[in-house]
Protein backbone atom coordinates (compact mmCIF):
# COMPACT_ATOMS: atom_id res chain seq x y z
CA UNK A 1 0.00 0.00 0.00
CA UNK A 2 1.38 3.41 -1.02
CA UNK A 3 0.80 5.61 1.97
CA UNK A 4 1.90 9.04 3.15
CA UNK A 5 4.49 8.78 5.93
CA UNK A 6 3.35 11.10 8.73
CA UNK A 7 6.84 11.97 9.98
CA UNK A 8 8.17 12.64 6.48
CA UNK A 9 5.18 14.87 5.78
CA UNK A 10 5.65 16.82 9.01
CA UNK A 11 9.31 17.39 8.14
CA UNK A 12 8.38 18.45 4.62
CA UNK A 13 5.82 20.90 6.00
CA UNK A 14 8.47 22.44 8.23
CA UNK A 15 10.77 22.88 5.24
CA UNK A 16 7.96 24.44 3.18
CA UNK A 17 6.75 26.64 6.02
CA UNK A 18 6.68 30.01 4.25
CA UNK A 19 3.24 30.68 5.72
CA UNK A 20 2.77 28.84 9.06
CA UNK A 21 -0.65 27.23 9.44
CA UNK A 22 -2.13 24.94 12.12
CA UNK A 23 -2.26 21.71 10.12
CA UNK A 24 -3.80 18.70 11.89
CA UNK A 25 -3.17 15.55 9.87
CA UNK A 26 -5.52 12.58 9.39
CA UNK A 27 -3.95 9.95 7.13
CA UNK A 28 -5.83 6.94 5.74
CA UNK A 29 -5.19 4.04 3.41
CA UNK A 30 -8.59 4.11 1.69
CA UNK A 31 -11.60 6.43 1.99
CA UNK A 32 -14.70 7.03 -0.08
CA UNK A 33 -13.74 10.68 -0.53
CA UNK A 34 -11.33 12.88 1.41
CA UNK A 35 -13.85 15.73 1.21
CA UNK A 36 -16.60 13.55 2.71
CA UNK A 37 -14.38 12.32 5.54
CA UNK A 38 -13.28 15.86 6.32
CA UNK A 39 -16.87 17.10 6.51
CA UNK A 40 -17.58 14.29 8.98
CA UNK A 41 -14.63 15.44 11.09
CA UNK A 42 -15.83 19.05 10.92
CA UNK A 43 -19.28 17.96 12.11
CA UNK A 44 -17.53 16.38 15.11
CA UNK A 45 -15.66 19.58 15.94
CA UNK A 46 -12.56 19.70 13.74
CA UNK A 47 -11.50 23.21 12.78
CA UNK A 48 -9.52 25.16 10.21
CA UNK A 49 -6.26 23.46 9.29
CA UNK A 50 -7.59 19.91 9.57
CA UNK A 51 -6.24 17.78 6.71
CA UNK A 52 -7.44 14.44 5.37
CA UNK A 53 -5.07 12.50 3.10
CA UNK A 54 -5.70 9.08 1.59
CA UNK A 55 -3.69 6.65 -0.50
CA UNK A 56 -6.77 6.05 -2.63
CA UNK A 57 -10.44 7.02 -2.88
CA UNK A 58 -13.28 4.72 -3.85
CA UNK A 59 -15.73 7.54 -4.65
CA UNK A 60 -13.63 10.63 -5.29
CA UNK A 61 -15.60 13.60 -6.62
CA UNK A 62 -14.78 16.15 -9.28
CA UNK A 63 -16.59 19.19 -10.61
CA UNK A 64 -20.27 18.90 -11.58
CA UNK A 65 -20.61 15.48 -9.91
CA UNK A 66 -18.00 13.79 -12.08
CA UNK A 67 -16.07 10.92 -10.52
CA UNK A 68 -12.38 11.56 -9.89
CA UNK A 69 -10.33 8.45 -10.62
CA UNK A 70 -8.17 7.89 -7.55
CA UNK A 71 -5.83 4.90 -7.95
CA UNK A 72 -2.82 4.23 -5.76
CA UNK A 73 0.13 6.51 -6.41
CA UNK A 74 -1.75 9.79 -6.60
CA UNK A 75 -2.09 12.58 -4.06
CA UNK A 76 -5.59 12.95 -2.62
CA UNK A 77 -6.10 15.45 0.18
CA UNK A 78 -8.61 17.91 1.62
CA UNK A 79 -8.06 20.96 3.82
CA UNK A 80 -10.60 22.66 6.10
CA UNK A 81 -10.82 26.47 5.97
CA UNK A 82 -13.01 29.14 7.56
CA UNK A 83 -13.08 31.88 4.92
CA UNK A 84 -14.19 35.40 5.69
CA UNK A 85 -15.93 36.11 2.43
CA UNK A 86 -19.38 36.39 0.94
CA UNK A 87 -21.10 33.40 -0.59
CA UNK A 88 -20.93 35.08 -4.00
CA UNK A 89 -17.14 34.63 -3.88
CA UNK A 90 -17.16 30.85 -3.42
CA UNK A 91 -15.65 30.31 -6.88
CA UNK A 92 -12.69 32.47 -5.88
CA UNK A 93 -11.71 29.87 -3.26
CA UNK A 94 -11.13 27.37 -6.06
CA UNK A 95 -9.33 29.91 -8.22
CA UNK A 96 -7.05 31.09 -5.40
CA UNK A 97 -6.22 27.50 -4.40
CA UNK A 98 -5.37 26.53 -7.98
CA UNK A 99 -3.23 29.64 -8.39
CA UNK A 100 -1.46 29.04 -5.07
CA UNK A 101 -0.57 25.42 -5.89
CA UNK A 102 0.59 26.26 -9.41
CA UNK A 103 2.68 29.18 -8.18
CA UNK A 104 4.29 27.08 -5.46
CA UNK A 105 5.33 24.42 -7.98
CA UNK A 106 6.53 26.98 -10.53
CA UNK A 107 8.61 28.97 -8.06
CA UNK A 108 10.77 26.09 -6.86
CA UNK A 109 14.47 27.02 -6.98
CA UNK A 110 16.63 26.12 -9.95
CA UNK A 111 14.63 27.66 -12.78
CA UNK A 112 16.62 29.70 -15.28
CA UNK A 113 14.03 32.50 -15.10
CA UNK A 114 10.47 33.11 -13.85
CA UNK A 115 9.28 32.61 -17.43
CA UNK A 116 11.03 29.23 -17.67
CA UNK A 117 10.14 27.30 -14.50
CA UNK A 118 11.36 23.73 -14.17
CA UNK A 119 7.78 22.66 -13.43
CA UNK A 120 5.74 24.87 -15.81
CA UNK A 121 2.30 24.28 -14.33
CA UNK A 122 -0.53 26.27 -15.88
CA UNK A 123 -4.22 26.70 -15.07
CA UNK A 124 -7.40 25.68 -16.87
CA UNK A 125 -10.52 27.42 -15.62
CA UNK A 126 -11.96 26.89 -13.18
CA UNK A 127 -10.22 24.10 -11.29
CA UNK A 128 -7.57 22.20 -13.27
CA UNK A 129 -3.78 22.17 -13.00
CA UNK A 130 -2.17 21.37 -16.34
CA UNK A 131 1.35 20.45 -17.41
CA UNK A 132 2.47 20.15 -21.03
CA UNK A 133 -1.16 20.65 -22.08
CA UNK A 134 -2.30 17.63 -20.06
CA UNK A 135 -4.21 17.37 -16.81
CA UNK A 136 -1.97 17.17 -13.76
CA UNK A 137 -4.64 17.64 -11.12
CA UNK A 138 -7.93 19.15 -10.11
CA UNK A 139 -9.64 20.94 -7.24
CA UNK A 140 -13.10 20.57 -5.72
CA UNK A 141 -14.16 23.24 -3.23
CA UNK A 142 -17.28 22.75 -1.12
CA UNK A 143 -18.76 25.36 1.23
CA UNK A 144 -21.37 25.89 3.91
CA UNK A 145 -23.12 29.24 3.97
CA UNK A 146 -24.97 31.12 6.71
CA UNK A 147 -26.62 34.51 6.21
CA UNK A 148 -24.86 35.04 2.91
CA UNK A 149 -21.39 34.29 4.30
CA UNK A 150 -19.15 31.26 3.81
CA UNK A 151 -18.61 29.91 7.31
CA UNK A 152 -16.85 26.65 6.48
CA UNK A 153 -15.08 25.33 3.41
CA UNK A 154 -13.29 22.20 2.29
CA UNK A 155 -10.73 22.40 -0.50
CA UNK A 156 -10.12 18.98 -2.04
CA UNK A 157 -7.16 18.37 -4.34
CA UNK A 158 -6.12 15.44 -6.49
CA UNK A 159 -2.71 15.49 -8.20
CA UNK A 160 -1.19 12.77 -10.35
CA UNK A 161 2.12 11.68 -8.82
CA UNK A 162 2.96 8.14 -9.99
CA UNK A 163 -0.51 6.76 -10.62
CA UNK A 164 -1.70 5.60 -14.04
CA UNK A 165 -3.39 8.40 -15.99
CA UNK A 166 -5.69 8.60 -19.03
CA UNK A 167 -4.51 9.90 -22.39
CA UNK A 168 -5.26 13.51 -21.48
CA UNK A 169 -3.42 13.19 -18.14
CA UNK A 170 0.17 13.40 -16.98
CA UNK A 171 1.81 12.43 -13.70
CA UNK A 172 4.47 14.55 -12.10
CA UNK A 173 6.97 11.80 -11.34
CA UNK A 174 7.15 10.80 -15.02
CA UNK A 175 7.57 14.45 -16.02
CA UNK A 176 10.49 14.79 -13.58
CA UNK A 177 12.14 11.50 -14.60
CA UNK A 178 14.55 13.22 -17.01
CA UNK A 179 15.55 15.87 -14.47
CA UNK A 180 18.95 15.01 -12.90
CA UNK A 181 17.97 17.03 -9.81
CA UNK A 182 14.19 16.68 -9.47
CA UNK A 183 12.60 19.32 -7.28
CA UNK A 184 9.88 17.02 -5.96
CA UNK A 185 11.14 13.62 -4.84
CA UNK A 186 8.30 12.11 -2.82
CA UNK A 187 4.57 12.09 -2.27
CA UNK A 188 5.19 13.74 1.11
CA UNK A 189 7.06 16.62 -0.52
CA UNK A 190 4.24 17.07 -3.05
CA UNK A 191 1.63 16.98 -0.28
CA UNK A 192 3.49 19.63 1.73
CA UNK A 193 3.83 21.89 -1.30
CA UNK A 194 0.17 21.42 -2.17
CA UNK A 195 -1.00 22.34 1.32
CA UNK A 196 1.26 25.38 1.45
CA UNK A 197 0.04 26.36 -2.01
CA UNK A 198 -3.61 26.23 -0.94
CA UNK A 199 -2.84 28.32 2.13
CA UNK A 200 -0.76 30.81 0.14
CA UNK A 201 -3.58 31.36 -2.34
CA UNK A 202 -6.17 31.50 0.45
CA UNK A 203 -4.23 34.12 2.38
CA UNK A 204 -3.55 36.23 -0.69
CA UNK A 205 -7.25 36.15 -1.57
CA UNK A 206 -8.02 37.72 1.81
CA UNK A 207 -5.06 40.11 2.09
CA UNK A 208 -4.96 41.78 -1.32
CA UNK A 209 -7.51 43.17 -3.77
CA UNK A 210 -9.04 40.30 -5.73
CA UNK A 211 -8.11 42.06 -8.95
CA UNK A 212 -4.42 41.54 -8.15
CA UNK A 213 -4.89 37.82 -7.61
CA UNK A 214 -6.96 37.43 -10.77
CA UNK A 215 -4.27 39.25 -12.73
CA UNK A 216 -1.70 36.76 -11.42
CA UNK A 217 -4.07 33.87 -12.19
CA UNK A 218 -4.48 35.04 -15.77
CA UNK A 219 -0.71 35.02 -16.28
CA UNK A 220 -0.89 31.24 -15.83
CA UNK A 221 -4.23 30.82 -17.63
CA UNK A 222 -3.65 28.41 -20.51
CA UNK A 223 -6.96 29.01 -22.30
CA UNK A 224 -6.59 32.69 -23.15
CA UNK A 225 -7.83 33.39 -26.71
CA UNK A 226 -9.09 29.82 -27.03
CA UNK A 227 -11.99 29.43 -29.49
CA UNK A 228 -15.19 28.22 -27.80
CA UNK A 229 -18.84 27.67 -28.59
CA UNK A 230 -21.47 29.18 -26.30
CA UNK A 231 -24.93 27.82 -27.06
CA UNK A 232 -23.76 27.26 -30.61
CA UNK A 233 -22.28 30.75 -30.98
CA UNK A 234 -18.51 31.02 -31.60
CA UNK A 235 -16.30 33.25 -29.51
CA UNK A 236 -12.88 33.65 -27.90
CA UNK A 237 -11.90 33.35 -24.23
CA UNK A 238 -10.72 36.76 -22.99
CA UNK A 239 -10.04 36.08 -19.31
CA UNK A 240 -11.64 35.78 -15.88
CA UNK A 241 -14.18 38.19 -14.39
CA UNK A 242 -13.92 39.86 -10.98
CA UNK A 243 -16.05 37.09 -9.42
CA UNK A 244 -14.17 34.27 -11.14
CA UNK A 245 -16.45 33.61 -14.11
CA UNK A 246 -15.10 32.95 -17.60
CA UNK A 247 -15.12 35.94 -19.94
CA UNK A 248 -15.87 35.25 -23.61
CA UNK A 249 -16.05 37.72 -26.47
CA UNK A 250 -18.58 36.54 -29.02
CA UNK A 251 -17.81 36.84 -32.71
CA UNK A 252 -19.60 39.72 -34.47
CA UNK A 253 -21.82 37.27 -36.32
CA UNK A 254 -23.07 35.92 -32.99
CA UNK A 255 -24.66 39.11 -31.69
CA UNK A 256 -23.63 42.68 -31.12
CA UNK A 257 -20.13 43.32 -32.53
CA UNK A 258 -17.53 42.47 -29.91
CA UNK A 259 -20.12 41.66 -27.24
CA UNK A 260 -18.59 40.08 -24.13
CA UNK A 261 -20.36 37.70 -21.77
CA UNK A 262 -19.45 35.90 -18.53
CA UNK A 263 -20.06 32.20 -18.00
CA UNK A 264 -20.43 30.20 -14.79
CA UNK A 265 -18.66 26.86 -14.25
CA UNK A 266 -20.60 23.95 -15.67
CA UNK A 267 -22.08 25.95 -18.53
CA UNK A 268 -19.14 25.34 -20.86
CA UNK A 269 -16.14 23.00 -21.03
CA UNK A 270 -12.77 24.19 -22.27
CA UNK A 271 -11.77 20.55 -22.77
CA UNK A 272 -8.36 19.12 -23.62
CA UNK A 273 -6.79 18.85 -27.05
CA UNK A 274 -5.54 15.39 -28.09
CA UNK A 275 -1.91 14.91 -26.95
CA UNK A 276 0.63 15.77 -29.57
CA UNK A 277 2.67 12.86 -30.90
Amino acid sequence: MVRIDRDLLKNALKQESTCPFPFVLHIYDTVSSTNSVLWELIDRGSTEGTVVIAAQQTAGRGQRGHQWRSPLGGLYLSLALTPKMGAQNALLLTISSAWGIATTLRELPGSSSPDQPRIPVQLKWPNDLILKERKLGGILTETRVQRGKIVKAVVGVGINWENPVPEIGINLKSFLASDPRPLVTSLEKLAAMTLQGIVWGYQQAQLQPMGNLLSSYQQLFASMARPVLVDGHPGLVTGISACGKLRVRLNPTSGAPGSEITIEPGKISLGYDPPRS
